[in-house]
């Protein structure tokens, strides 16, 4: 199963599930903002979307992802709008029958949700002034 949303209020985790009796990894990551973006001190960073399009794209590559890999779920929130630092602007669980392909799976939909998923960010200084992040996703 996959489900994938782009939200604009505080990422909330999806539940752990306990009465799992087939998948045996669980494998959680929390992307969060860090307080320094290209080395400027940072208060937070501001993410902006092309709505459409990137919940399509989002939801394709968690699909795929879950083909190319042998895992049973891929659970994604990313959050959109100003999040401040410390915040969470990335929520990813896997879950699958052992930890390797979890692993690899993560390590996969990241790399290509920052990729083809049309998200931006922007650092937002300490100044108040708004700069775009050089790289194209988080």
């Amino acid at each position: 199963m996959v489900i994938t949303e782009i939200i604009s209020v505080p990422i909330f985790p999806f539940s752990s599930d306990d009465s799992r009796k087939t998948e045996g990894a669980e494998l959680i990551f929390n992307g969060r903002v860090r307080d320094k973006e290209e080395g400027k001190d940072i208060t937070a960073l501001d993410y902006e979307h092309y709505e459409g399009m990137a919940n399509n794209k989002l939801q394709k590559l968690a699909e795929d992802t879950l083909q190319k890999f042998k895992i049973a779920d891929l659970f994604c929130r990313h959050r959109i709008g100003l999040i401040k630092v410390g915040e969470t602007s990335l929520h990813v669980v896997i879950w699958s029958k052992h930890r390797r392909e979890a692993i690899d799976a993560m390590d996969y939909f990241i790399k290509e949700l920052k990729k083809i998923v049309p998200i931006w960010k922007w650092a937002v200084l300490t100044s108040g002034k708004r700069i775009p992040s050089k790289c194209n996703h988080h």
